[in-house]
């Protein structure tokens, strides 16, 4: 106020030599001046009484966040966000997936809110890991920690089919130059030859979301377990829901789901179609390699006809023996399943020798040729050998024929045909002159004579119920050098 009433003095003086209009302007500019002078004073007060603060405008990939104190606050969040996503005995080189801008500002009034801006980072940022792609035909599959471990991935998915020790001699023999041929290798030997994936693989640096990165264990499950692929599946004899579903390693629920017209109740048929998941491996292992086995040789059989012996007559001339031979196969497999094996080199260890039978072919009309026919005229087993009502059935009983003619069994010479006062009733033994005989019982007519020659098949006489039988059948019994028999060992043959 000093300062301005010393203005308006001077105003006032100069005011004296000027007329009256002139004073009058004077004044009015003297106080304007006087008005300025004023208002600058007090700016200059406030100016120092004020102080600016800095505030950062936070932008993730050009889209606002919110308005922070500090870029402290961003840094916060990306080290909580780390520390959340850090998987167990796994450490990765994090970094922000997005880029994140700050713009700085000097303000009278904060208009910072860091509990908006967290909280908006907290929903959008996302970070990724350094971390190591298996590529297959050029196209990542399955990200992993590193290199490391991606190599350690595909080194275990081929020890599912090879030993360790099988698979470091092959790369062992790789590496070396190619100076000479390989040996043959040695009985009960294998040697590999090639163990590859089947598609081409690669491994690359990539920068991931740390939830893609798999253990080398869930790695190897995805490659081997792949995708599943949608199939159809044709009914084979015997088949039940609960089999199909088995073999193919589904559930009894996931198999109806699939076949909407089908419950657990239902009665599937052969060669009906039903619908089925089967797990396709994403990568699979081809193994090439060649085993040399020892394998048993049969021995072959030989018959030689001889028309000096009689028909049915046989001779061993010779002994059968097995061989064994060495044998060396170029195998190839994919993911265990052998897919091709060829013979690549056979070696006699010890050679097989022949069985050979001398067969008499000399037809006698009086000699069984040591087969035996049906002795009716069809019919079915009514009775077998064997006890029977606590009494030992010798025989076979035969009921039912298309006709009741009785049939010779084979060649061979009537010894007896007649009654028989054992049970039989109306009975024929035929003697077919080669330690067989043959026993008909309860006939109820007889055709032939004792001492009489019959042929196989020809007729002998007619089915009856005589002697002691319940119904008309045939009674029939086969001895062999004195000793009984089951004809059901020998009908047939």
């Amino acid at each position: 106020m000093l300062f301005l009433n010393k203005k308006l003095s001077n105003f006032t003086n100069k005011a004296k030599a000027i007329s009256s209009s002139t004073v009058k302007k004077a004044i009015v500019t003297a106080f304007t001046v006087a008005s300025l002078s004023v208002g600058i004073t007090h700016v200059a007060l406030a100016e120092d009484n004020m102080k600016f603060t800095n505030v950062y405008y936070v932008y993730l990939n050009d889209t606002y966040m919110g308005t922070v104190t500090d870029k402290d606050v961003v840094k916060q969040v990306i080290a909580e966000k780390q520390e959340k996503l850090a998987l167990p005995l796994q450490n990765f080189n994090t970094s922000v997936a997005s880029e994140i801008k700050y713009i700085p500002e000097q303000v009278f009034h904060s208009t910072a809110n860091n509990e908006d801006a967290v909280e908006n980072l907290e929903k959008e940022l996302q970070l990724q890991a350094d971390a190591a792609a298996i590529d297959i035909e050029g196209k990542p599959v399955v990200y992993v920690a590193d290199k490391e471990v991606a190599e350690s991935v595909l080194k275990k998915l081929k020890l599912q089919y090879v030993t360790e020790e099988q698979l470091k001699e092959l790369q062992s023999r790789m590496a070396a130059p190619v100076t000479t041929a390989l040996p043959p290798v040695k009985e009960n030997e294998t040697r590999l030859l090639d163990v590859r994936l089947s598609k081409n693989v690669t491994v690359t640096d990539e920068k991931v979301s740390p939830t893609k990165i798999l253990s080398v264990d869930q790695a190897l499950t995805f490659l081997q377990k792949g995708t599943l692929e949608d199939r159809t599946y044709k009914v084979k004899e015997g088949d039940v829901l609960g089999s199909i579903a088995n073999d193919h390693q589904l559930a009894i629920a996931d198999l109806l789901k699939i076949n909407p017209g089908l419950n657990e109740e239902s009665v599937l048929k052969p060669d009906q179609e039903i619908h089925i998941t089967v797990s396709v491996p994403i990568l699979q292992v081809i193994v090439e390699k060649e085993i040399a086995q020892k394998e048993i040789v049969p021995f072959k059989n030989e018959i030689i006809e001889n028309p000096a012996l009689p028909r049915g007559e046989k001779r061993v001339k010779q002994g059968g023996k097995d061989g064994s031979n060495l044998v060396t196969y170029s195998i190839s497999e994919q993911n265990g399943a052998v897919v091709t094996k060829e013979v690549t080199k056979e070696d006699i260890l010890v050679p097989s020798v022949k069985h050979i039978v001398i067969k008499g072919t000399k037809v006698i009309p009086s000699r069984g040729e040591g087969t035996f026919a049906w002795p009716t005229v069809g019919g079915y087993i009514s009775s077998g050998m064997g006890y029977r009502d606590g009494k030992f059935h010798k025989g076979i009983d035969i009921a039912r024929p298309s006709n009741y003619t009785i049939k010779a069994a084979d060649n061979g010479v009537i010894v007896s045909a007649g009654w028989d006062s054992g049970g039989y009733g109306n009975k024929i033994v035929i003697d077919h002159q080669n330690g067989f005989q043959t026993v008909y019982g309860h006939l109820s007519s007889i055709s032939v004579r004792t001492g009489q020659v019959v042929a196989k098949g020809s007729a002998i006489g007619v089915m009856g119920s005589t002697g002691d039988s319940t119904g008309v059948h045939l009674h029939f019994e086969v001895h062999k050098n004195g000793n009984l028999k089951n004809p059901l060992g020998y009908l047939g043959k």
